[in-house]
């Protein structure tokens, strides 16, 4: 039984030491000089963000196991934050918990000390496909326009968008958000429908303007927006309110419109390009390579539906100035197996988009419905963040468990710091040094079976050992 219960020891996530490492010999003088941090979440679900033993920090021992270097003084891109959009539907159903128990999912999923620390929150600017109908902020009746946009009114979104990001708010002050409109109203497009079709060239200066007034709204509601984008996944038409905005139309609307009128009412709210898939990184860089766009433009964002996390590292390589965001991807019951969706999410959408330079990871609905809704179109089965069902219970799932391993330990403003050793056997990392000192290192294990390395920070280490199938989040100073 003796026998046992240590070898159990020695497989616990993270060990002191490698289960087959000899002592130090005597001659080597090793002082513990700190302490770091673990928290584990495995993929057959036994450990779920839970924190483990800490590691010695230790000087004075060479490295025995596989290295993973951490170099401090080799900063690169900057944080903004992690964490999901708060679609019409998720607002919706987070609406509809009563107090007190919608306060403490809030808590739970914004604040860094007694949840997940959500930072970065996206916003559909009118419906999307998940939302509990279809609308813009400037409706008219078919026929009709409103070039003076004299109709505008985000009313639709008081009802719970607004109510639920007020409260987001009172716990994350310096929550950042991002808003993207799905379509323009129907009366400036070609198709006269919210569903596919084009801007038409004469409504580019009303939406300009739309946007405006949108940014302006949402001030007097004490909503700053920090960033939009132009239009979501512009090469996809779909049933449900969608738009195609090619690459030359979306530079021109930005260059002498949007920009334009950014810089006329004093907007300094972020334009960043794309906000579709990674499988064509030539639209960002066709726009960025025009100077007259490129000044109003901030960087360009990517949703991992089709490509490689690899293109955002392209657009990087052109234009290493201007920023880029990870804004989109969902999981669903397409993908029910908890530990492949834990290996995909990180090894893709966290430590994947981060080593390509992105500055946030965001995932799609940030709640949903038991039934996968309310749905307005589009996905059928997709998942949120959190599930809450019709009796208000609330099930976390693996996305919630992904998002909380980078959001609650890596706060905005923390830099990406360089690293050697970050794909050894199986091993996937990517480290941070965060604003107050701390450094974070985020590994995946996505072997079947154990692994034992070291971790060098300067003249410091520490060892250890990571289950199969397993993430980890180091925090240390």
């Amino acid at each position: 039984m003796k026998i046992l219960f240590l070898s159990l020891l020695l497989l616990t996530a993270c060990a002191k030491r490698n289960p087959g490492q000899s002592e130090t010999p005597a001659g080597d003088a090793v002082t513990i000089v700190g302490k770091a941090q673990v928290w584990v979440t495995t993929g057959n679900q036994s450990k779920l963000l839970q924190q483990l033993d800490d590691l010695d920090l230790t000087t004075g021992a060479p490295a025995q196991q596989k290295l993973i270097s951490i170099d401090v003084a080799k900063p690169l891109q900057e944080i903004e934050g992690f964490g999901a959009a708060l679609t019409g539907s998720s607002a919706y159903v987070i609406h509809q918990l009563k107090e007190p128990q919608r306060s403490r999912l809030l808590q739970e999923l914004f604040d860094p000390q007694q949840g997940i620390g959500i930072s970065y929150l996206r916003l559909t600017m009118g419906a999307s496909d998940f939302s509990l109908t279809d609308f813009t902020y400037d409706d008219m009746p078919a026929g009709q326009t409103d070039p003076n946009l004299t109709h505008f009114s985000i009313a639709q979104d008081k009802q719970h968008v607004l109510p639920v990001l007020q409260a987001i708010k009172a716990i994350s002050p310096g929550l950042k958000i991002m808003s993207t409109p799905w379509s323009p109203p129907a009366w400036m497009k070609d198709n006269g429908q919210l569903a596919g079709g084009r801007l038409k060239p004469e409504w580019y200066n009303a939406y300009a303007a739309y946007f405006v007034k949108y940014l302006q709204a949402f001030q007097q509601e004490g909503i700053v927006i920090h960033a939009v984008t132009p239009q979501n996944e512009p090469l996809h038409e779909a049933k449900y309110p969608s738009m195609h905005m090619d690459a030359g139309a979306q530079a021109t609307f930005i260059r002498d419109h949007l920009g334009p009128a950014f810089k006329k009412y004093n907007i300094h709210t972020g334009i960043i390009i794309y906000d579709h898939n990674w499988d064509a990184p030539q639209y960002p860089i066709s726009i960025l390579n025009d100077t007259a766009a490129r000044q109003y433009v901030t960087g360009a964002a990517f949703h991992a539906y089709a490509g490689q996390v690899s293109a955002m590292t392209q657009v990087h390589a052109r234009h290493p100035d201007k920023g880029l965001y990870f804004t989109e991807i969902s999981g669903g019951a397409w993908a029910p197996q908890f530990s492949d969706n834990l290996e995909w999410n990180m090894s893709n959408v966290f430590i994947g988009t981060m080593n390509n330079w992105s500055r946030t990871a965001l995932l799609w609905n940030l709640a949903l419905d038991n039934n996968y809704g309310p749905r307005n179109g589009g996905c059928q089965d997709c998942r949120g963040v959190v599930t809450i069902a019709a009796d208000g219970s609330i099930t976390r799932n693996v996305e919630y468990y992904a998002l909380g391993h980078m959001a609650r330990f890596i706060r905005p403003g923390a830099v990406r710091l360089t690293i050697t050793g970050s794909n050894t056997a199986g091993l996937e990392s990517v480290a941070f040094l965060n604003k107050d000192g701390a450094r974070v290192l985020v590994v995946l294990n996505s072997g079947g079976n154990a692994q034992t390395f070291t971790v060098a920070d300067k003249d410091r280490q520490y060892n250890c050992s990571l289950e199969g199938n397993a993430v980890a989040t180091i925090v240390w100073k």
